[in-house]
């Protein structure tokens, strides 16, 4: 029985990651804490392990969709942002991180009621639909028709432009990096709207590349807690790990046959309900 639990919710874990890019460490960190009975630090360091493995497997099977340059480029800016957030985390006690992971909780949850509500107003409000030329992101967030070569000096609105994109990709990834690291979380609740936002990939381009970030922030994070204090419960983590690697592939077939804005809501009221039952047991002392 000890290791049919995090086999089965491992399974759960790695469908929601594969079917929305997200979701693997905000479900793992409470599960690991309240299920599996770890100390959050611990568990922040598990979740990394088990949000790893997840979206590696995941990763493969969208492989096709996924922007692998411009993936690489974001994680890599991330990884600093996962060392000063593992660090920050050996700062606090394990109550408050308990604390802030449910006003995290319920963020996310806002955030996915959002996108659940823009998702179904965008479907009614598309029956003209317009057509649109292909366009393909690049790094620097713009979205290109054609192979043009850049025109103006380096002091012209687009090479102000262009600054103020890599600006914005380096804060944010950085952010994201911080998030990774602190929470233990793999970050694509985030990484998915910058992608949109910055970047201008459709969403499954971006739940697809989010996955390569979370990768590379994951592996950052754990790297930065080597040499410390905080063990993973290997006993309970690997098996909740590999069982997250079969349901991710599971998940990530998913999302063909489902409908996306009925899955979002049915997310973001989970994530409510973990919310409020994380802040009650820290509150309670569980």
């Amino acid at each position: 029985m000890s290791l049919l639990l995090p086999i089965i919710v491992g399974i759960c874990v790695g469908i929601i990651v594969g079917l929305l890019g997200a979701g693997g460490g905000i479900l793992s960190v409470p599960i690991l804490v309240y299920l599996l009975g770890q100390s959050p630090h611990n568990a922040a360091a598990g979740s990394l392990l088990i949000v790893g493995a997840t979206s590696l497997i995941a990763l493969i099977g969208r492989r096709k969709e996924v922007h692998w340059k411009q993936g690489v480029v974001f994680g890599a800016l991330s990884i600093t942002g996962s060392f000063i957030g593992s660090f920050l985390n050996s700062l606090v006690s394990p109550n408050l991180l308990m604390y802030l992971f449910s006003g995290l909780l319920v963020i996310v949850a806002g955030l996915m009621f959002r996108k659940a509500a823009k998702e179904k107003n965008a479907a009614g409000g598309n029956a003209t639909g317009r057509k649109q030329q292909k366009k393909s992101p690049n790094l620097d967030g713009h979205n290109q028709v054609c192979n043009r070569p850049p025109q103006g000096n380096e002091n012209s609105p687009s090479s102000k432009s262009h600054l103020h994109h890599w600006i914005t990709i380096t804060i944010a990834a950085v952010l994201i990096g911080v998030l990774t690291g602190f929470f233990g979380v793999g970050g694509g609740f985030a990484v998915v709207p910058a992608l949109t936002l910055i970047m201008h990939f459709d969403m499954k381009e971006a739940s697809a590349t989010s996955l390569l970030v979370m990768v590379i922030a994951s592996l950052a994070g754990l790297a930065a807690r080597m040499g410390t204090a905080i063990q993973i419960d290997y006993l309970s983590v690997l098996p909740f790990a590999f069982a997250s690697m079969i349901g991710g592939p599971i998940g990530a077939s998913l999302t063909r046959k489902t409908k996306s804005t009925t899955l979002t809501f049915l997310f973001a009221l989970l994530l409510l309900l973990v919310a409020v039952y994380t802040l009650s047991a820290t509150l309670l002392g569980a």
